[in-house]
């Protein structure tokens, strides 16, 4: 035990050493600790599907704003303007071809191409979060619940006759079934995809239309079903692979975490701008300065000091 100790002690330094950042490295065992037993909600950004590329040809997963325009744009930048956010790329798309369009491009990407793991979710779940919130359209959070039961929460935009914008599937270890928001078993595990999945149905957020409608009734409390408004009150949050420099993200989170703890969690930031800092300070969240590879090592020296 006493040998044990002494190990992770030299491996601290080391790693202190080499990186700098004890912030995260004090952190880290709260963080895991919390994700256990649910009282730190996981908030998934398109920074943790970083080193994820296509078996075929080896390309890159497009995840964050710019990648997401030029692959739309069949690998070519788009004018300026657009360029500034991925949902007015997608409006403009959606207005010269049609909303189907910007569908059929996220169904080809994150449906019917195979990508790599990421290894944040290959830890993620070996810790079996009670919940997730992972703004990213791919199936890889999905994937790594295929054999557990679980509730997924789908956001939707612009669909009449209904007052709600979420879907509500029912996965019992083999397949999904969607349910009624009555119908959700409390007991399982919510993962949370609210800009949208191929999976078990397309359904996407991804123009400016789709996020004006999204956030109005995110706002007004029917993008969020109720099994998860009386999970999340008093939960911390930890974002990973989330930038905040962009209003529609900001809206987002800020009405996904409402009732949650004080303060309501932390953002690994690598470089953190002075814009993101002031908001998420505002919002009561700590940013803590680091590399998604550098928590998922120091996870590692974690998990070795209690095997």
């Amino acid at each position: 035990m006493w040998a044990r100790k002494l190990h992770m002690a030299d491996c601290r330094d080391y790693f202190v050493a080499f990186h700098g950042d004890m912030d995260m490295i004090e952190l880290t065992g709260e963080w895991i600790e919390g994700i256990r037993n649910g009282s730190v909600v996981p908030y998934l950004g398109p920074g943790v599907l970083a080193g994820v590329h296509a078996v075929a040809d080896g390309r890159p997963i497009p995840a964050d704003s710019d990648s997401l325009i030029i692959a739309m744009n069949d690998g070519k930048p788009m004018a300026p303007k657009l360029m500034y956010e991925f949902p007015r790329a997608a409006m403009n798309v959606e207005l010269k071809r049609g909303r189907s369009a910007v569908n059929k491009f996220l169904v080809r990407t994150y449906g019917e191409t195979v990508w790599t793991r990421a290894a944040v979710h290959d830890w993620l779940v070996t810790l079996k979060p009670r919940y997730i919130v992972d703004i990213n359209r791919d199936t890889q959070l999905q994937d790594s619940y295929a054999h557990t039961p679980h509730t997924l929460v789908v956001g939707i935009s612009r669909i009449g006759g209904t007052d709600y914008r979420f879907k509500l599937f029912a996965h019992d270890g083999t397949a999904y079934r969607e349910v009624a928001p009555e119908a959700v078993d409390a007991v399982l595990p919510v993962l949370f995809k609210p800009m949208g999945t191929p999976r078990p149905q397309p359904h996407f957020i991804a123009s400016d239309a789709d996020y004006v409608d999204y956030i109005t009734e995110l706002m007004g409390g029917f993008a969020v079903p109720l099994t998860v408004k009386t999970l999340r009150a008093g939960k911390r949050y930890l974002f990973l692979g989330m930038r905040f420099n962009r209003d529609t993200e900001r809206m987002v989170m800020s009405d996904l975490i409402y009732g949650s703890y004080k303060p309501a969690g932390w953002a690994l930031i690598e470089q953190p701008t002075d814009k993101e800092q002031r908001f998420l300070a505002r919002m009561g969240i700590e940013v803590v300065t680091g590399r998604l590879a550098d928590l998922l090592d120091e996870t590692q020296l974690e998990t070795s000091a209690v095997a």
